[in-house]
């Protein structure tokens, strides 16, 4: 029985439009997981990274914060700790040139919003495939319910019977293409959601990480939050 009417012989009756239908719907499913499985685990890794940073700020200077942030090429705390140091130093080095056109304020202010925003491309490359494929996923099983359910007719009104036995097996392979839609796109949806709010959750990290970087850099001392009674942290910038 599960031979006669598993996916197995849908591939084996179906046409080239079926089979197509059927291989498309597979390899969605797999980009979309991959595209999960990679993306999650980068959040996981970045949730890792950003537990790290108030071990940063009590280190005794910016080489040894740097150090404890463990530098990786994917950690977006040490970049951007890394991209206001060296905003600082190029102001420093350039002050003459700058101190009619640009303060320390704006220039580290533009130099740490470019590196947010580079995290940001970064954790947001790749969820365009599971938004296609959550919002197309379903139409694509539908398409090959619907030419299934075509040529089951027409086999039926060519054999001249319509009792159940002859409708069954036909329309219930070709319902199984929207089953399979709807199981490709659920994850995928899923995924994006979970993806959209733990990227929201490391950006926001981040932008709090750089408004302390910031003020650590224009006023020599990381501001603590309200709770802190408006306290500051004093750490060497080098």
């Amino acid at each position: 029985m599960n031979a006669q009417f598993g996916l197995l012989h849908v591939w084996s009756q179906g046409d080239w439009v079926t089979r197509s239908v059927f291989g498309a719907l597979v390899l969605m499913s797999l980009a979309s997981w991959v595209v999960i499985l990679i993306k999650a685990l980068g959040v996981v890794a970045a949730k890792r990274q950003a537990a790290r940073v108030e071990g940063f700020w009590r280190s005794a200077d910016m080489a040894e914060g740097l150090a404890r942030l463990r530098p990786r090429q994917t950690n977006p705390f040490h970049e951007l700790a890394t991209e206001g140091r060296e905003a600082a130093a190029h102001h420093r080095a350039t002050r003459v040139q700058l101190h009619d056109s640009l303060d320390a304020s704006d220039w580290i202010s533009r130099a740490l919003q470019d590196s947010i925003d580079g995290t940001a491309a970064r954790l947001q490359s790749g969820l365009a495939i599971l938004a296609s494929v959550g919002s197309t996923a379903p139409f694509v099983g539908l398409f090959g319910t619907v030419w299934g359910i075509y040529h089951a007719l027409m086999r039926i009104g060519a054999a001249g019977q319509a009792s159940i036995d002859q409708v069954a097996g036909p329309i219930g392979e070709a319902l199984i293409m929207t089953a399979l839609g709807l199981a490709v796109a659920i994850p995928a949806v899923l995924g994006y959601n979970a993806l959209v709010r733990g990227n929201k959750h490391i950006l926001a990290k981040l932008r709090r990480f750089a408004h302390d970087l910031h003020a650590l850099h224009v006023t020599g001392a990381r501001v603590r939050a309200a709770s802190a009674e408006g306290k500051v942290v004093a750490m060497k910038k080098a």
